[in-house]
């Protein structure tokens, strides 16, 4: 069986979560902070960089950790690139601890039009495809944001990620599509309608064998995206924690049948530097059994 398969198979059909472990540049100084490091700590961003892969450094290698209750981990680009004992970070999850790894591929987002955030453009898409391959990875992960219940500007969202996930594809990589809803947003339902509605006209287009992968804002109306999860062009549908506190998004999550976790801040949600390696276990082994059963 070839590792796609071998990975393929364990997403598809194995209980558990998927861990986003993908903090970039530009949210990373709030990570480290919810983690008890604050900017007065270190100075420039490679020292910042080195203390956000310690802290998933010290997540990932946690015997509470493992392939039991986590499907997959989302990393960012430079985690994949740096080492976790002598390993890739990549191998290292996957050949260690039997987990399957994701490389989150976009360079952040574009500037409000129509409502939404599109995704900036990924002149370095086909040298990450290259790069993951190499590594091991199974899939990519990309984000845009939804504000307004425009149809135009939610439009171009799912266009956008559809079209360069046809790009990953063809790359030998699965990937995850996420048109983020702000969970803050006033028209929350309705752009939940339109997403949805857009989101089944381009499944519907994809050829014969091909599957994608959803990350979506846990919706307004339980169940909502059932159709989704029971599309033939859908591998699975993760949900995204968004902002919710941890038990609010473990809440809404168990109401969604066939919907697991893809959660970041909420997975990290009580971890601490500080923390003695046996507390920082239990409360890891907590939030991961929390979302675990919600997953379920």
């Amino acid at each position: 069986m070839s590792l796609f398969a071998e990975q393929l198979e364990q997403v598809k059909s194995r209980n558990g979560f998927i861990a986003a472990l993908d903090q970039s540049g530009g949210s990373t100084p709030k990570a480290l902070k919810l983690y008890g490091i604050e900017e007065n700590q270190y100075n420039g961003e490679q020292e910042m960089f080195d203390l956000v892969h310690a802290m998933r450094t010290r997540i990932i290698k946690s015997p509470v950790f493992s392939s039991e209750r986590i499907l997959g981990v989302i990393l960012f680009e430079m985690t994949m690139d740096r080492k976790i004992d002598e390993m890739g970070s990549a191998e290292f999850l996957w050949q260690k601890k039997g987990i399957v790894p994701f490389l989150k591929v976009d360079n952040g987002l574009a500037d409000e039009v129509d409502g939404v955030q599109v995704m900036k453009a990924i002149p370095q898409l086909s040298k990450r495809i290259e790069s993951a391959l190499a590594h091991g990875v199974f899939g990519t992960k990309m984000r845009s944001v939804i504000k307004l219940a425009n149809p135009k500007g939610i439009e171009a969202v799912v266009a956008q990620q559809f079209q360069i996930g046809r790009e990953i594809l063809a790359g030998g990589l699965m990937p995850i599509i996420e048109p983020e809803v702000d969970i803050k947003s006033s028209e929350k339902g309705k752009c939940e309608e339109l997403l949805r509605a857009s989101i089944i006209r381009e499944l519907d287009m994809l050829s014969g064998d091909q599957q994608v992968m959803l990350k979506l804002t846990l919706p307004s109306e339980p169940n909502f995206y059932q159709v989704l999860v029971d599309h033939p062009r859908v591998l699975r549908v993760v949900a995204l924690s968004g902002g919710y506190s941890r038990d609010d998004a473990n809440a809404m999550l168990s109401k969604n049948q066939g919907v697991i976790a893809s959660f970041s801040r909420a997975l990290t949600e009580g971890l601490s530097a500080q923390q003695s390696d046996v507390e920082f276990d239990k409360t890891l082994d907590s939030a991961i059994e929390s979302i675990y059963q919600a997953s379920k």
